[in-house]
């Protein structure tokens, strides 16, 4: 990987500046993506060549430094991203989702917040999450956190840590002495913080979701984070989270897409009774790429739409009413995306015959790391929301998960 970006650039530089500093970082991202995949080599070099490239800083608005760019602008950098791989795509969620969080917060001392965070952003921190835990029904939280001395101590476990093992500071949610979630946030270094790479769902290995575990850990008191969001009430930060995951699937659609066309015109042959001397003149070769063609077209369509909504409540100043249309039309987005991208992963095998299936070429990965994504949040879910908004005008739920 090119050191290019290896001191960070304190240039006030623009959304198409990132995009070109993309250019140039994707196609070493996509090398030997597949066979990390498969090997389990954690992409730490990929995730902090993207923060030292700044990518991470796409929305923080020209008045700390930042490029200013809106929510399109990062969910178009996003399906980029993960159109080379999906897992690194991911790793970046809590760190973008970081930042959307400190835009929208009008709680006391937040400007103090953005001034602090955004400047460690320019200089490439990397931000990881341990905010979920297992076995907890609705999201409940056995973690703790209670005060000693001028400071605090927490324990707990927490998994689905995405990117945390790449990054430089942990987020972590614990309840108090009177059960309310408390946010901190704390070095990677700290004593007592311990990172484990565990994470062994069938797909999407290599975002490095696994256990953090919180043994005593200190936390200093301007570690605690103010609280941004108020009980029951929605808030613009979850659309961007969900409309997130959406970006991931269809990246992997295009991923798919990608290898389809490769493999066609690379590996495949063309099987005993097909009409046509290569593989890329078989008219069920040619129909089954257009078809995942399609599918990654939709995908990426539908959520850059989506995007759109979320910057149109933004210019609104975040109306209530707003914001929902937003959920409900990222919901509409998480649902169509998956589908496409799981459809778009299936029909990579319908480009040749038992080849396809290798474990060298590992297109199977392609499946496994939509349905993973997928299954972040049930997208029955999302349809049944949809559903309730069109008919009754009943706005989605305040979950987090919308």
């Amino acid at each position: 990987m090119s050191t290019l970006f290896a001191t960070p650039d304190r240039t006030l530089i623009t959304v198409a500046d990132l995009n070109a500093r993309a250019d140039h970082l994707l196609p070493q991202i996509a090398a030997g993506a597949a066979q990390r995949e498969r090997d389990r080599e954690l992409p730490f070099d990929a995730v902090a060549q993207i923060a030292k490239a700044r990518l991470y800083t796409c929305r923080i608005p020209t008045k700390y430094g930042g490029p200013g760019g809106s929510v399109k602008d990062v969910i178009n950098l996003l399906v980029r991203i993960a159109s080379v791989d999906s897992n690194v795509a991911q790793a970046l969620r809590p760190g973008f989702g970081f930042i959307e969080g400190l835009l929208a917060s009008q709680a006391e001392g937040a400007e103090g917040e953005r001034e602090r965070w955004f400047e460690r952003y320019l200089q490439g921190a990397v931000i990881g999450n341990a905010g979920w835990e297992v076995g907890g029904a609705n999201g409940s939280i056995s973690a703790r956190i209670v005060r000693d001395g001028e400071h605090f101590r927490a324990n707990g476990s927490k998994y689905y840590s995405t990117g945390s093992l790449y990054a430089d500071w942990v987020s972590a949610v614990a309840l108090d002495e009177n059960d309310q979630p408390v946010s901190f946030i704390l070095p990677r270094t700290r004593e007592g913080l311990e990172l484990l790479d565990d994470f062994d769902a069938m797909g999407q290995r290599l975002t490095a979701s696994g256990t953090t575990l919180l043994n005593d850990v200190v936390v200093h008191a301007d570690e605690i984070r103010t609280k941004t969001v108020e009980e029951g009430k929605r808030t613009i930060v979850t659309p961007f989270l969900q409309l997130f995951l959406a970006a991931v699937e269809a990246g992997i659609a295009r991923n798919a897409l990608n290898d389809a066309v490769v493999f066609a015109r690379e590996h495949a042959r063309p099987i005993k009774h097909s009409t046509a001397s290569r593989s890329i003149d078989d008219p069920y070769v040619e129909l089954s790429v257009g078809d995942i063609s399609a599918r990654a077209y939709t995908a990426e369509a539908v959520v850059l739409r989506a995007a759109e909504s979320i910057d149109r409540a933004w210019a609104a100043n975040l109306d209530p009413h707003a914001v929902d249309q937003a959920a409900i039309e990222v919901a509409q987005a998480q649902y169509i995306a998956a589908e496409s991208a799981l459809k778009a992963a299936e029909l990579v095998f319908d480009v040749g015959g038992a080849s396809t299936t290798g474990r060298a070429h590992n297109l199977d990965r392609h499946w496994r790391n939509a349905r993973t994504v997928a299954n972040h949040n049930p997208r029955h879910w999302k349809a049944a929301a949809v559903g309730a908004w069109q008919l009754k005008g009943t706005p989605p739920p305040t979950s987090g998960l919308f």
